[in-house]
C-alpha cells in the first residue's frame, strides 16, 4: 500500500507530508483548494510529465518522495523481475526530483530510468483520473479491458501473436518490395552485379591492408632508413673508435686482471657477454643493410593495391572484413532479383503459411475473449446493479474481423440497456456522465477481484451521481477497501462518511504567499467536515445532526 506523500515546492505546496493508511481513504477539501495537485503529485513520481513551471516560485526544484510497503511475495518477485532494488522490510521508496532542466527518478536511493517507475506503478497502483471514465466512450478500449480481465491466459496468446504477426508482416514487406516494376528490378540486378564484379575482382584478404600498409610505408621512407641505420652501422661497428672496438678494448684489459678478485671477475664476464651481444648486432645490422633495396615497380605496385583496398572499404564498408560482408549481401540479393519469380513464389507461399498460423493464433485468442466476455459480462450485472442500476443488461460482444492485427482479429464493444424493454445497444451511444463514472467503477470493481495492484485513487468518480446512488458507489469503494487500499477524492458526503480515515485538503495565506496542506481530521473535525459537506454558507445545529446522522448511516452499512 501508499504508505505515505511527502511533496516539497510544487506549486501551491511549500511542503507537506501525509500518511496513508489501509481500507478508505477519504479526501476532501473547498473548490481550488489544491486537491488535483496531491493527485497530481503522485502521478509526477509515478513518471507523468513535468514542466518547471510546476516547481513553486522561488524554489530551485520540488521534490515529491511515496513510499510503498509491499508485502505480496508474488508481487515483490514481479517487481525484482525489474531490476528495482526493495528494502529489506518490503518498503519501495520512490524519489522525484523536478529541476528547470532535468527530472531525476530514484528508487531507494538508486538512479532509476523512466520506464522503470512507469513499469513499477503498473504493478503498485491503480489511479482513475478525474475524466477516465469517458475513454469508455472509445470502442478501442473496450478491447484493453476485457483483455485485463482474461489476464495471464490470454497473455500469452498475445505474445505469440505478436511474434507470428511480426514474421507475417516481414514477409509481407518484402514480397511487397520485390513486386516492383521490370525495369527497376532490372537496374537493381545491374547496379548490384557492377558491384560485386567490382569487389570479387579485387580478391580481398582478410588482413591484406594492413601489411601493404606497412610494407608502403617501410618502402616510402626507405631513403631515411638507409641513411639512419647506416650511421648507427658506422658508430656502433666500423669507425675508429667505434663502440664495438672500445668495449672489446674494456672487456681485454678486464680479463687481464679477472684473477686477482672475484668482482672483477663478475665485470669481466658482464662486459664479454655485451661485447658478444654488440657481436651478433654488428651482424644483424650488416645483413640488413645489404637487404634494403628501393624497387620502383613494386613500390608502384603496392601503391596502386593499397589505393583499390581503401576505395573499396570507403564505398562498402570501414573495412575488409565489412566489404566481404556487403559482398556476401549482394550475392545473396542477386540471386533474388535472378529468381524473382521463383523467390516471389517461394515468398507467397510462405506468407500463407504464416498467414495461417497466425489466424490460428488469433482464433486462440478470440476464444479466450468470447469465455472470458462471459463472464466479465455476468459479474458487471452484479456490479452495476449494487450501483443502483435497477434494471440493467449488460454484454460484451466479442466479433471476429477478417482483418489481422498484432493484438488479434478481434472486435470487443460493450453493449447495454439501463431500461426494462430497451434493447442492447453500444454503451458510448447510451450511458450519461453519472452513468459512465458508475459502470467505470463497477469495471474497477470487477478488475480488483482479479488483479495484485494493492492502491487505487479515485479522483472524483462521484461525477454527475447523487441521493441513492451516491450511497451505492460509498458501499462499493467500502466493499474495494476491505482488500484493497482506496484513496478516494470526493465532494458527496454519502462517499465521505464511508472514510476510514478522512484527510483535508486546505489552502491558507502565509506570509503573503498562498499555501496547500494536507491532514488527518479528528472525529471532531470530521463531523465539522461532514456538516460543511452537507450544508450550506452557515453550519447549523440542524446541519450538524444531519451529519452525526449520516456518519451513523455509514456506520451501519459498513
Amino acid at each position: 500500500m501508499l504508505v505515505s506523500l511527502h511533496v516539497k515546492n510544487l506549486a501551491l505546496i511549500k511542503e507537506t507530508e501525509v500518511n496513508f493508511k489501509q481500507g478508505l481513504n477519504i479526501l476532501s477539501g473547498e473548490t481550488g483548494a489544491g486537491k488535483s495537485i496531491i493527485i497530481g503529485s503522485i502521478n509526477l513520481a509515478l513518471g507523468a510529465r513535468a514542466d518547471k513551471d510546476m516547481i513553486r516560485n522561488g524554489a530551485e526544484y520540488a521534490l515529491i518522495e511515496l513510499v510503498f510497503q509491499v508485502t505480496n511475495k508474488n508481487l515483490l518477485s514481479q517487481i525484482a523481475l525489474l531490476d528495482i532494488p526493495v528494502e529489506e522490510d518490503g518498503l519501495i521508496i520512490i524519489q522525484r526530483k523536478i529541476q528547470a532542466t532535468r527530472s531525476i527518478f530514484k528508487v531507494c536511493g538508486e538512479t532509476v530510468t523512466t520506464k522503470q517507475i512507469k513499469d513499477l506503478s503498473e504493478l503498485l497502483i491503480d489511479i482513475h483520473g478525474q475524466h477516465e471514465h469517458q475513454s469508455l466512450l472509445y470502442k478501442k478500449n473496450h478491447m484493453t479491458i476485457l483483455d485485463a480481465f482474461a489476464g495471464e491466459e490470454l497473455e500469452k496468446v498475445k505474445e505469440d501473436i505478436k511474434e507470428c504477426y511480426h514474421t507475417y508482416k516481414a514477409l509481407q514487406k518484402e514480397l511487397e518490395e520485390l513486386s516492383v516494376e521490370d525495369s527497376v528490378t532490372a537496374k537493381e540486378l545491374s547496379l548490384a552485379e557492377f558491384e560485386y564484379d567490382e569487389i570479387i575482382q579485387a580478391q580481398l584478404q582478410p588482413g591484406e591492408d594492413d601489411e601493404l600498409e606497412a610494407a608502403f610505408r617501410k618502402m616510402s621512407n626507405s631513403r631515411q632508413i638507409a641513411e639512419n641505420v647506416s650511421k648507427a652501422y658506422q658508430l656502433v661497428c666500423e669507425k675508429e673508435q667505434s663502440a664495438a672496438d672500445l668495449i672489446g678494448y674494456g672487456a681485454r684489459e678486464l680479463q687481464s686482471v679477472e684473477q686477482y678478485d672475484t668482482d672483477v671477475r663478475n665485470l669481466s664476464e658482464e662486459l664479454a657477454n655485451i661485447d658478444s651481444l654488440l657481436g651478433d648486432f654488428s651482424r644483424n645490422i650488416a645483413e640488413y643493410l645489404s637487404s634494403l633495396e628501393f624497387d620502383a615497380e613494386v613500390f608502384a605496385q603496392t601503391e596502386e593495391r593499397l589505393n583499390l583496398l581503401n576505395h573499396l572499404k570507403l564505398k562498402y564498408g570501414g573495412t575488409i572484413e565489412k566489404v566481404q560482408q556487403y559482398q556476401d549481401a549482394l550475392a545473396e540479393k542477386i540471386e533474388k532479383l535472378q529468381n524473382a519469380d521463383a523467390y516471389k513464389e517461394k515468398l507467397r507461399k510462405e506468407l500463407t503459411a504464416a498467414e495461417e498460423v497466425l489466424r490460428k493464433q488469433c482464433q486462440k485468442a478470440s476464444k479466450i475473449r468470447a469465455k472470458e466476455a462471459a463472464k466479465l459480462s455476468k459479474d458487471m450485472v452484479t456490479a452495476l446493479t449494487d450501483l443502483n442500476f435497477l434494471d440493467v443488461k449488460f454484454e460484451i460482444q466479442v466479433r471476429e474481423k477478417e482483418e489481422l492485427s498484432s493484438n488479434g482479429c478481434d472486435d470487443v464493444e460493450f453493449m447495454i440497456s439501463t431500461n426494462p424493454g430497451e434493447p442492447l445497444k453500444s454503451l458510448g451511444s447510451v450511458a450519461s456522465g453519472g452513468e459512465l463514472s458508475r459502470i467505470m467503477l463497477a469495471i474497477k470493481t470487477v478488475l480488483a477481484s482479479r488483479d495484485q495492484i494493492p492502491t487505487m485513487i479515485f479522483d472524483e468518480i462521484d461525477t454527475g451521481i447523487s441521493g441513492k446512488t451516491a450511497w451505492k458507489v460509498a458501499e462499493k469503494l467500502g466493499v474495494i477497501s476491505k482488500n484493497h487500499q482506496i484513496i478516494c477524492i470526493t465532494h458527496l458526503p454519502q462517499i465521505a462518511a464511508m472514510a476510514d480515515h478522512h484527510f483535508m485538503i486546505a489552502k491558507e495565506a502565509v506570509n503573503q504567499s498562498t499555501q496547500t496542506s494536507i491532514y488527518e481530521l479528528k472525529e471532531k473535525e470530521v463531523l465539522q467536515e461532514m456538516a460543511r459537506l452537507l450544508g450550506g454558507e452557515k453550519i447549523t445545529d440542524t446541519v450538524l445532526e444531519n451529519a452525526k446522522e449520516l456518519l451513523a448511516t455509514a456506520k451501519e452499512k459498513k
